[in-house]
């Protein structure tokens, strides 16, 4: 039996996970998360990993491959990370650790891996649409920033290709949003506007600050202080608070217009950017709406809006409407992506 190490590596924590591949599939045998700063780099994490694994499962195992998720850029398999003070190197990582081969891949690369490796009760189905298993698969996600990426499954195997379509030009469709446009253009003195400044962590933010500043809605005192205290950081790293989740736990219990109005128009263009993405892919494999937004929030998302932005395409819709599109309910996906990818190595 062979076995394989995945990890979900981020400058506040590690997720370790140490796999069997069996004739039946990857099991998971041991899984631990670690604070990522206790360590000095990811070699003796690992170490540690493998020293508590092998005292729990009460036999010594030696991982064969590894592949590594990595919450920023991989470069010719090295990773800087820009949270912590690790600088990876996947061929180094190998040779200390004894594996035949050490592979890193972003985190949203990895997300498009895990796709194929969840189970049913881990996705909620928007739209069935009519899958086929020769087409592309998309993957989307906000969160920090907007991933977004694809990959395709040949002879038994699958390759992710990651993109920087989060960066393309935000498309306003409304006169609300041509004025969401012009108000990002003046406040942070920049010429152009992408998608992931309304579509992401940050864009909540961004859409409820111009509905309060415009006196589109009535701020209430509880998210007035907790977007004045955000406010105030700016610069400061960490932040004491996250505006963003109480935005959309606050839209969510639906006793605050300014906060419902905010994740109204933050889905809306979350659908309509997702869209966009299907409609460059023909995706009829599926796409996938990953990271942590869309799963903390699948009350809004189920809503109709997010769909009813997706497919509103003029002449396009029909399409649309074919397309299968899937909710990923599960955190861990990322994690299950570099498994799978280990296994493929």
């Amino acid at each position: 039996m062979m076995y394989l190490l995945a990890g979900d590596i981020g400058g506040t924590k590690t997720i370790l996970r140490l796999v069997a591949a069996t004739n039946d599939g990857l099991r998971t045998d041991f899984e631990k998360t670690y604070v990522s700063n206790e360590f000095p780099d990811l070699v003796p994490m690992v170490q540690t990993f493998m020293a508590e694994a092998d005292e729990k499962l009460g036999k010594l195992m030696q991982p064969s491959r590894a592949c590594f998720a990595i919450a920023g850029p991989v470069v010719n398999n090295t990773s800087k990370l820009t949270n912590i003070a690790w600088n990876l190197d996947g061929d180094r990582i190998a040779k200390e650790l004894h594996l035949d081969s050490a592979l890193l891949i972003n985190d949203f690369e990895a997300v498009g891996y895990g796709v194929l490796g969840l189970a049913e009760d881990d996705l909620h189905t928007l739209q069935p649409g009519k899958p086929s298993e020769v087409a592309p698969i998309a993957v989307i996600g906000a969160g920090t920033g907007l991933g977004q990426g694809f990959l395709m499954r040949q002879n038994g195997k699958s390759t992710v290709f990651p993109s920087e379509g989060g960066h393309a030009d935000f498309a306003p469709r409304s006169e609300l949003e041509f004025q969401l446009l012009k108000y990002l253009r003046d406040k942070h003195q920049i010429t152009r506007v992408s998608a992931e400044r309304v579509v992401s962590g940050q864009g909540i933010i961004a859409i409820y600050q111009f509905l309060r500043d415009r006196g589109l809605a009535q701020e209430s005192s509880d998210l007035a202080e907790v977007v004045s205290t955000w406010e105030k950081e700016a610069g400061v790293t960490p932040k004491t608070v996250d505006p963003a989740a109480a935005i959309s736990r606050a839209a969510q219990q639906e006793d605050d217009s300014l906060a419902k109005q905010t994740m109204e128009i933050f889905i809306s263009a979350y659908g309509a950017e997702a869209g966009n993405l299907a409609l460059k892919l023909l995706p009829y494999g599926g796409l996938y709406v990953a990271g942590g937004i869309a799963a903390k929030n699948i009350s809004l998302i189920t809503s109709g809006i997010f769909l009813d932005a997706f497919t509103h395409k003029g002449r396009m819709s029909k399409l649309l409407q074919e397309i299968p599109v899937h909710i990923v309910l599960n955190a861990r996906v990322g994690l299950i992506g570099a498994a799978r990818c280990a296994g493929e190595l």
